[in-house]
């Protein structure tokens, strides 16, 4: 059997800083890997046990020889000496085997230690009975799909939605050892107290619906992410939130600051387990980090400027945003003060409207709007994945206001008709498998998150119908139960959670409140358990792939005579 240490996901096998074997007996290894890519300074460390003894071991010679011979040339580390070490390293070991005979292999892992490692193999799995870790895991995910049942006539729409939830289900990632320790991100060992430690926070993407979904059917977990995130903020030489968090490590990945919208969501949502007070002050400090990406001159100009830092019109709007998640939970919370200041923040979404041209547009130091604008081209200087086009809708909590500044909700529906019909030129993409790859229908791109809210803002417009259509277009078109059924990538859970959302019927567009959207239910009906002994029920009557347009909601039996639903009732 072979141990590759050298090759990662992308087979990038310069990002090994050092790897490390130790042949503990002879069915016992252990070792670590460390590496320098996505998480600059990665540590894992390994346990792995053997049904059958060891009967001899080595390690391959890779391209630099000179890092095995050490020792003053003393032994020889090729073969059966138990401590191997270096930059690219694969070991091998052979076993006595009989034909038909069976190896068993057991692996755990740590971010502490070794030690680390062996104890959470002697916690998780003890024993030697396959059919039983196979069975524990199956019986684990049951439970996970479980938490919203659904049916449909549709076999297609069964397979998406649960592959959807599975998706959804597998980050957050829990990241401490059975004892509680972890690596923290001052890489010192920390032990969670109270909570469970989680890492790979992509937030960018996430925060739109995979955690308004699990503020729904995980609670629990969501206060332990909350916790986690909080941890990695007193761990945090910058006293940040998680921008993009990753085993012990801030990646520093795109824009905004969304752990405030994350927190804030769960506050709204009722979710409890976390110390709402604390949580605020480092949202609020958070926000108020000038040094971090252009916030210090949004705090005195109102904007970002481009000439200072990149991305400008795309993270003024994404500010503007968080900043209204913050005001609602400070408002919640009776912190008057604060939520004055974050209200007037969230409106600097003005401040990049060009009423020339209709859009969002960059703008510079002294005030002026960039010159050199094509709302079509997402190489675009302002914006980042994403263009003018999609992050010209991207003002989430004040869309009536967005409404009015477009010209009204005759023109502002007529745009986004024309966002999702508009044929574009053949030089807006590098590549014809761009328009697949990337979602793409007219100018409205699933692929990518910025645009993941739009087809919900129909219902602030002259044809609030259309909001249904258009989801259901997305859903049939952009979701399929293949190998490359999404376009784009997942993203950490939210491309499926979108679809979660959507199928059921309705849709946080705007985390950090209690609204939700309503589109157009793709299933039949659906159960969702909820906290004490209740359940919501969704039941689509006539619903069919002719039949998207909603005519009618009714709730415990009454009409509703708006098009969202409240997380209260």
């Amino acid at each position: 059997m072979i141990l590759d240490l050298v090759h990662g996901i992308y087979n990038h096998t310069d990002k090994n800083v050092w790897t490390f074997v130790r042949v503990e007996n002879d069915t016992l290894v252990t070792g670590y890997r460390q590496t320098n890519g996505w998480g600059r300074t990665r540590s894992v460390y390994f346990a792995m046990a053997f049904n059958k003894r060891i009967v001899h071991y080595g390690q391959q010679m890779d391209q630099r020889p000179t890092e095995y011979r050490g020792f003053w040339r003393k032994f020889d580390q090729t073969k059966d000496f138990p401590e191997m070490a270096g930059r690219q390293l694969r070991a091998w070991f052979d076993f006595d085997m009989q034909a038909g005979e069976q190896l068993l292999v057991k692996v755990a892992l740590s971010s502490v230690s070794t030690e680390g490692a062996l104890r959470n193999m002697a916690a998780e799995v003890p024993h030697w009975d396959f059919e039983r870790v196979v069975r524990e895991g199956q019986d684990a995910w049951r439970k996970e799909l479980d938490r919203i049942r659904i049916s449909s006539r549709d076999e297609r729409v069964l397979k998406n939605f649960y592959t959807a939830m599975y998706h959804a289900c597998l980050s957050p990632t829990v990241y401490m050892d059975v004892d509680g320790q972890y690596r923290g991100l001052d890489q010192n060992i920390h032990t969670a107290t109270g909570f469970t430690n989680y890492t790979t926070f992509s937030l960018w993407d996430t925060y739109r619906a995979l955690h308004p979904l699990f503020n729904i059917i995980q609670r629990d977990r969501s206060s332990d992410l909350i916790n986690s995130m909080l941890a990695h903020y007193d761990q945090s030489a910058h006293h940040m939130l998680p921008i993009w968090s990753h085993h012990a490590n801030e990646n520093w990945c795109m824009i905004g600051y969304h752990a405030v919208s994350v927190i804030a969501d769960a506050h709204a949502k009722g979710v409890t387990g976390f110390d709402p007070r604390r949580a605020m002050a480092a949202c609020v400090a958070t926000a108020r980090h000038r040094p971090f990406e252009g916030l210090g001159d949004y705090l005195d100009l109102g904007y970002v400027p481009e000439d200072r830092s990149g991305a400008s019109a795309s993270k003024t709007l994404e500010y503007a945003y968080d900043d209204r998640a913050i005001a609602r939970m400070a408002n919640g919370m009776g912190s008057v003060a604060v939520a004055e200041e974050f209200t007037k923040r969230s409106m600097n979404y003005r401040n990049v409207f060009d009423s020339i041209s209709g859009f969002m547009r960059p703008r510079l130091a002294d005030g002026s709007f960039l010159s050199d604008f094509d709302p079509l081209d997402t190489h675009q200087k302002g914006f980042i994945e994403g263009n003018a086009w999609n992050y010209g809708l991207y003002v989430p909590h004040e869309p009536d206001d967005l409404a009015r500044m477009m010209g009204g909700k005759k023109r502002f529906g007529e745009h986004l008709d024309s966002l999702f019909t508009m044929q574009l030129a053949d030089k807006y993409f590098e590549k014809t498998e761009d328009i697949t790859r990337d979602g793409i229908m007219g100018n409205y791109v699933h692929g990518n998150e910025p645009s993941h809210h739009v087809a919900y803002l129909y219902n602030y417009s002259d044809r609030p119908w259309m909001a249904g259509k258009r989801v259901r277009d997305v859903m049939d078109r952009m979701y399929a139960p293949k190998p490359d059924g999404l376009s784009g990538n997942d993203d950490c859970g939210q491309m499926s959670a979108w679809y979660i959302f959507s199928a059921l019927g309705f849709y946080p567009m705007e985390p950090g409140s209690d609204r939700y959207e309503i589109g157009s239910p793709l299933v039949n009906g659906a159960t969702i358990p909820l906290p004490g002994n209740k359940a919501l029920f969704i039941a689509a009557t006539k619903q069919g792939p002719k039949n998207v347009y909603v005519q009618s909601v009714k709730l415990d039996g009454e009409v509703l005579q708006r098009n969202y639903l409240l997380h209260s009732n």
